[in-house]
């Protein structure tokens, strides 16, 4: 149950970098002073309070996995998964959420707001690959243990 509660959390994150990157990034170019905010703002302020949570129950479980998959030869699955949520939730605390902030702070300038935009697409999609890798590394978890129950039939 804990493991597949991580991949679920791993699934969310996968999702919603998917999202980003393929249908909302895209966007960039579109975007004015006067229609960024509802379309970003609004919807990353929720998506910070949900993924707060998130992010702990996921650090919680990948603990868990790792203390039970110590002396199976899948503990690199939990490490990897560790230092990728680590990792992205270093870079959203401390580069995403000032960007945020700004974001947040009504841009008015349509040149401060290309940048400000520009550089927080940019790391989230740094933030994607993270959460690619995190996935993968649980896919192959679920991966190896479907083999694992095939081969012994």
């Amino acid at each position: 149950l804990n493991h597949v509660i991580l991949l679920l959390c791993c699934s969310i994150y996968l999702g919603t970098g998917v999202s980003l990157a393929f249908f909302q990034l895209p966007l960039e170019p579109k975007l004015t002073v006067d229609n960024y905010y509802m379309l970003f703002v609004e919807p990353v302020t929720a998506a910070t309070h949900f993924f707060t949570y998130m992010t702990i129950l996921m650090l919680i479980c990948a603990v868990i996995m790792l203390a039970t998959e110590w002396l199976s030869g899948l503990r690199w699955v939990p490490v990897v998964v560790l230092l990728g949520v680590i990792l992205s939730t270093a870079l959203t605390m401390i580069v995403i959420i000032p960007l945020n902030k700004r974001l947040a702070a009504h841009i008015t300038d349509p040149a401060e707001l290309k940048s400000v935009f520009h550089q927080w697409a940019n790391l989230n999609r740094i933030r994607f690959s993270l959460w690619v890798v995190q996935w993968a590394a649980m896919a192959y978890w679920f991966y190896r243990m479907a083999l694992q129950a095939r081969a012994d039939r």
